[in-house]
């Protein structure tokens, strides 16, 4: 589907604008299940001011969404309309430690925020390192890891988190408090229409061969257990109070369940794959018909912990 071109009217509206502004941009190449339809508008800002100057001359009526590593997310086939703000790692990916305080960018990779930790001597963030996504996301959802066998390897974001800067629909620069966060599991209550630029994490202070010694842990976790050379959206649903939903998913008989072109991993059946040639509608219909079998089979109800943005085709 193409949308209509709205980028010229957009340029005019917010003179002297040093991102870049496409029209009806393929976001498929940016997610991790390589499915989905194209942005309306797709905005890579140069940096948080350049940001706040769009957002601030953007009229109010434009749909604004953002996407980060989209490592967690499915984009529909039908595209996604208004502006979709995508922020790069050149202009948002730095980490730097200072302190007990890591401030890392919205874009930096969650890999890469642990290593930036580690090299200074900073313990308590190992679990990012298992996390395949970016800090934007990890604010957005209290990203972390959990570990059935490893409990030391277990962290959220919100164990961690100080503070964020984000700008605000109409283009305010606000810092924001772990109150203002109110994080829950896999959640936060900040507005949605904020777009995080960085967070400063606090760190407890170790020897480095240690926290990297744990970090390694961390990754042989992810290895063993889950999909990481698949096309894969990572964790499919929350863990609803008092159960695990994989296996919630094992016991309603979903593990292998094929739908056109997606699959329920048999490695670890709470993530979904393409195959292949998977529309975003196979993988989507196939979380559903799970989401079914299992409320048939045990009575609970499975919550997406997958990002879901745009329209069906």
């Amino acid at each position: 589907m193409n949308f209509v071109d709205l980028t010229n009217d957009i340029r005019a509206l917010a003179p002297g604008l040093r991102g870049r502004l496409e029209a009806n941009a393929q976001l498929a190449p940016y997610t991790w299940f390589r499915v989905g339809g194209p942005a309306q508008m797709l905005f890579t800002p140069h940096d948080e001011q350049d940001l706040a100057h769009f957002l601030a001359h953007l009229p109010p009526e434009v749909p604004v969404t953002t996407i980060g590593a989209a490592s967690n997310m499915i984009v529909r086939d039908g595209g996604v309309p208004g502006v979709v703000i995508r922020l790069s790692p050149k202009g948002f990916g730095d980490a730097v430690a200072a302190g007990d305080l890591v401030t890392a960018g919205a874009a930096c990779l969650d890999k890469k925020l642990a290593n930036a930790a580690a090299a200074a001597s900073l313990g308590g963030l190992e679990f990012y390192y298992g996390i395949p996504g970016m800090v934007g996301g990890a604010l957005r959802m209290n990203a972390g890891t959990r570990s059935n066998t490893n409990p030391e390897i277990e962290g959220e974001t919100r164990d961690r988190f100080v503070s964020a800067r984000a700008v605000k629909r109409n283009g305010r620069i606000v810092t924001l408090t772990a109150d203002d966060m109110a994080f829950t599991y896999r959640h936060s209550g900040a507005p949605d229409d904020l777009v995080f630029t960085s967070a400063a994490f606090r760190g407890v202070p170790g020897e480095e061969g240690a926290i990297r010694a744990k970090m390694a842990k961390v990754q042989e976790h992810r290895e063993r257990d889950q999909e990481t050379r698949a096309k894969t959206g990572g964790s499919t649903f929350k863990n609803p109070p008092g159960h695990s939903a994989w296996r919630l998913i094992d016991a309603a008989g979903c593990r292998g369940l094929t739908l056109g072109g997606a699959q329920v991993s048999e490695k670890h059946c709470n993530f979904l794959l393409n195959l292949g040639e998977a529309t975003a509608a196979d993988i989507e219909e196939l979380g559903e018909e799970v989401r079914r079998r299992v409320m048939a089979q045990s009575g609970v109800e499975l919550d997406w912990e997958i990002k879901r943005i745009g329209v069906k085709a």
